[in-house]
C-alpha cells in the first residue's frame, strides 16, 4: 500500500455537486414550509421565523462535537489512519445523544422564555411555542443523523448522504403539505419528526453498507473521553464562533421584532430567498473543510493552499451573480409569499443591498471552514466575536433604530459584520499563519493513532 501522501488528491467536483444539492433540496423544503406558513397568514410566517431562528440556535451546541468531528477524521483518513477514523465515528455517536438530549430539553422547557427574550410580538406566542415545543424531540435526531452524514462525507460519500436527504426531504415536503393545511405549524413539526426517523434509518444501514461500520448499542451512550477530546480541540472554538453569531443574530431579530409583525415577516421571506443566494459558497466551504482536511492529514499543504485560492476565486463570483438575479427578479419572487405591497417593497430593497453582503459572507463560508480544516480554529472566535458583538448585534440596533433606518439598518450592520470578519480571514490564511496549526493537528492525529 502506497504511503497517504502518495495517494490521489481527492477531487473537488465529486464532492461539491452532491453537497450542492443537498443543501438546496434542504432549503427548498424551508422555503415550502415558510410559504405554506405564509398562506396561514404573515403572523404565522413570522412566528415560524422566530421558532426556527431559535431552533437552529439551540442545535449550534451540537457543533462543540460536530464541528471538529468531520475535520479530524479528515485528517485521521489523510495519515491512512483508519482506526482512528472508525473509533471517532462510534465516539461522535456518543457525544451527538447526550447533546441532543440536551438541546432537546432546553428547547421543550424554554420555549416561552426563550420567545419572550427575542421580544417576540404577543400575537406571535400561541403558534410560535408549540410549534417549539413539539421540534423538541427532532433535536436528538438532526444531532444523530448530522454526525452520521459528516462521518460519510469524511469519507467521501456525499452522492450516498444527497439520497439519505432526498428520500427524508420528500417525506418532510409530503407530510407538511398534508398536515399543515389542516394543524398549521404543528404539522410541521410532525413531518420534521418522521422524516428525521427516516433518515436514522437510512444512515445506520449506510454504515453497514459502505464503511463496514455497524454500530453497536454501547457506542449510542457512550463519552469516550479521547476521541471527543479530540474533536474539541477544533470543535469547541468552532462552536463557540456560531454560539457567538447566533447570539448576536439573536439581538438583530429582537430589533427586527421590535419593528412589528410585518418587519418579522419581511425578514422571514427575504432569509429564505438569501438562503439560496448564498449555496454555492456554503457548498464550496464544505467540500474545502473535507478536501482540506485530508490534504493537511497527508502533509500536501502547498495543495491545500492553491485549492483554497481557487475556491474562494469561484466562490466570490457566484455570489455576486447570484445576488444579482436574486435582487432583479425580487418584485416576482416576494409575491409568491405575501401580496402586501409594503412588505414586498421592504424585500426588494433588502435583496439589492444583499448583493453587498453576499461576497463578504463568502469569505467566511470558505476561508473560515480552510482555517478550521488546518486546525487554525482558535482565530476566527478571537477576531469574529468582537465584530459580531459590535458590529452585528450593536450594528443592527445603532441603524436599525437609533438612526431609524429599519430593516435596511439591519441589513447594513449583516453587510458590515461579513465584509470585516471576511477579509481579517482572508489575510490570517494568506500570510500563512495557519501552517503551525497544521503541522501540530498533524501531530496530534498521530497520538490519537498510537
Amino acid at each position: 500500500m502506497r504511503p497517504p501522501s502518495a495517494r490521489p488528491a481527492p477531487q473537488l467536483w465529486p464532492l461539491l455537486w452532491p453537497l450542492f444539492l443537498e443543501l438546496a433540496l434542504g432549503m427548498a423544503v424551508g422555503l415550502v414550509a415558510t410559504a405554506l406558513a405564509a398562506r396561514v397568514s404573515d403572523a404565522a410566517a413570522g412566528a415560524f421565523a422566530l421558532a426556527q431562528q431559535l431552533n437552529a440556535t439551540v442545535f449550534i451546541v451540537f457543533r462543540i462535537v460536530g464541528a471538529g468531528m468531520g475535520v479530524v477524521i479528515t485528517q485521521a483518513l489523510g495519515q491512512g489512519a483508519s482506526g482512528s477514523a472508525e473509533r471517532l465515528a462510534r465516539a461522535a455517536l456518543g457525544a451527538s445523544t447526550w447533546i441532543g438530549l440536551a438541546c432537546a430539553v432546553v428547547i421543550w422547557a424554554g420555549a416561552d422564555p426563550l420567545l419572550h427574550a427575542l421580544q417576540a410580538p404577543a400575537e406571535l406566542l400561541p403558534l410560535a411555542v408549540p410549534l417549539l415545543q413539539w421540534l423538541a424531540p427532532a433535536m436528538l435526531l438532526d444531532a444523530w443523523n448530522a454526525s452520521m452524514g459528516s462521518v460519510m462525507r469524511a469519507h467521501l460519500r456525499s452522492r450516498d448522504t444527497l439520497m439519505v436527504l432526498v428520500a427524508q426531504n420528500a417525506l418532510q415536503l409530503g407530510l407538511a403539505l398534508a398536515w399543515m393545511p389542516g394543524f398549521g405549524l404543528v404539522g410541521f413539526a410532525w413531518a420534521v419528526i418522521a422524516s428525521r426517523l427516516l433518515a436514522l434509518g437510512l444512515h445506520a444501514l449506510l454504515w453497514t453498507m459502505r464503511l463496514g461500520l455497524k454500530p453497536r448499542p454501547s457506542d449510542w451512550l457512550r463519552w469516550q473521553r479521547a476521541e471527543v477530546a479530540a474533536m474539541l480541540h477544533i470543535g469547541l472554538p468552532g462552536a463557540a464562533e456560531n454560539i457567538a453569531w447566533r447570539l448576536a443574530f439573536m439581538v438583530s431579530m429582537g430589533v427586527v421584532a421590535t419593528l412589528g409583525s410585518a418587519a418579522l415577516a419581511a425578514h422571514a421571506y427575504t432569509s429564505q430567498v438569501m438562503h439560496f443566494i448564498l449555496l454555492a459558497g456554503l457548498a464550496i466551504g464544505l467540500s474545502m473543510e473535507i478536501l482540506i482536511g485530508h490534504l493537511i492529514g497527508a502533509g500536501r499543504l502547498r495543495e491545500a493552499n492553491r485549492l483554497l485560492r481557487r475556491a474562494l476565486a469561484w466562490g466570490l463570483a457566484s455570489s455576486v451573480v447570484v445576488s444579482g438575479l436574486a435582487a432583479l427578479a425580487g418584485p416576482w419572487l416576494m409575491r409568491q409569499f405575501t401580496q402586501d405591497a409594503a412588505i414586498v417593497a421592504q424585500c426588494v430593497t433588502l435583496l439589492w443591498l444583499t448583493v453587498l453582503l453576499e461576497p463578504g459572507r463568502t469569505f467566511n463560508l470558505v476561508v473560515i471552514n480552510a482555517l478550521r480544516a488546518a486546525g487554525d480554529a482558535r482565530y476566527p472566535v478571537a477576531v469574529g466575536a468582537v465584530s459580531m458583538a459590535v458590529v452585528l448585534a450593536g450594528g443592527s440596533w445603532w441603524f436599525g433604530l437609533h438612526l431609524g433606518w429599519g430593516l435596511a439598518g439591519v441589513w447594513m450592520a449583516y453587510a458590515l459584520d461579513e465584509w470585516l470578519r471576511g477579509l481579517l480571514m482572508w489575510r490570517r490564511w494568506a500570510t500563512l499563519a495557519w501552517l503551525p496549526k497544521a503541522r501540530a493537528a498533524r501531530r496530534r492525529v498521530r497520538r490519537l493513532e498510537d
